[in-house]
């Protein structure tokens, strides 16, 4: 029978997320008891996705089997602002009603048939999307201005310094004299122990070794 089922799409694109408590939210919206579940763990941002849940109930929609698909948000379908929009348009022109948790206003719009409501629908669907698409955008460029580079290391916004553990000074002093005892670098690195950032104790690197020589050796001699 066409315009029969009533989906929902869960879409996770972290471990943090979790589908369970999206489909509590979207219970308040009191779907069918017969609701199906789709479930994807695929970012909805970057263009070479595979999303085969997605596509699936795409599917259906254009065969006219959906009546309403049910999402805790609108950037569960897309975050993309072309894509989301296009994507409602195909579903109004199907007879898909889409219900989501996070934009109430649609169950509203959902149900208006006059031309003017048809252009505030699509300008409300402009506006979210580009919301959507802002807030991904922002949140990439706040995670690459928390990054501090300094000519000792990387650092984040609350100073702590990201990757290997630093070799302490009393280690760098000992390699040092090694170094100025006629040690071979391949000596020193059988010999000096550091530890890493899980406090395991291990032997230095060859290449570890030779930086900080060289390091010093151009600092001595500027």
């Amino acid at each position: 029978m066409a315009n029969d089922l009533s989906l929902t799409l869960l879409r996770c694109s972290t471990k943090d997320q979790s589908p369970e408590l999206q489909l509590k939210d979207i219970s308040a919206l009191s779907p069918p008891s017969d609701l199906v579940i789709h479930t994807e763990n695929v970012s909805a941002w970057k263009k070479d996705a595979v999303r085969e849940e997605f596509n699936k109930i795409l599917k259906l929609i254009k065969q006219r089997k959906v009546k309403a698909l049910y999402v805790w948000d609108l950037d569960r379908l897309f975050r993309n602002r072309i894509k989301l929009v296009e994507f409602l348009r195909v579903c109004r022109m199907y007879g898909t009603k889409v219900y989501s948790f996070n934009q109430t206003w649609m169950q509203t719009m959902q149900n208006t048939g006059s031309d003017l409501d048809d252009f505030i629908f699509d300008l409300l669907l402009q506006v979210m999307g580009w919301v959507g698409e802002s807030e991904s955008s922002l949140k990439s460029k706040r995670v690459k201005l928390a990054v501090r580079r300094k000519e000792e290391g990387t650092y984040s916004y609350l100073g702590n310094k990201w990757g290997r553990k630093p070799i302490s000074k009393l280690t760098t002093e000992k390699i040092l004299q090694l170094h100025k005892e006629g040690a071979s670098i391949r000596d020193i690195a059988k010999f000096v122990t550091i530890n890493d950032k899980n406090n395991n104790s291990r032997l230095i690197s060859k290449s570890a070794v030779h930086k900080l020589i060289s390091k010093y050796a151009i600092k001595n001699v500027s």
